[in-house]
């Protein structure tokens, strides 16, 4: 499956793709690193981490290094992490 990574409509550029495997696609090693990061609400791994379907090294350092930013930081609580994270990504104009 490949899915487009684009600007904004208003940019009016050419959509780029990249190649990506679904979980239902997911060899053994991949379908293990998807395993724990399916998000919750909607059964799906998220698509910032599926871009890294064909890298399963990339994927697994990215989880990591997610998981230790927000789940290592013992003087902020989850909810002042997610706020902070929250935030950057509008100032960013990022929908994750």
């Amino acid at each position: 499956m490949t899915m487009p990574v684009s600007p904004t409509p208003d940019e009016g550029a050419v959509l780029a793709w990249i190649e990506i495997v679904d979980e239902d696609q997911a060899g053994p090693e991949l379908r293990d690193l998807y395993e724990p990061i399916v998000d919750a609400q909607t059964g799906r791994v998220d698509e910032i981490l599926r871009i890294h379907s064909l890298h399963p090294a990339g994927l697994a350092a990215h989880t990591a290094l997610y998981q230790s930013a927000m789940r290592s930081t013992p003087t902020l609580r989850k909810t002042e992490r997610e706020m902070i994270a929250l935030v950057v990504s509008k100032i960013n104009e990022c929908h994750y």
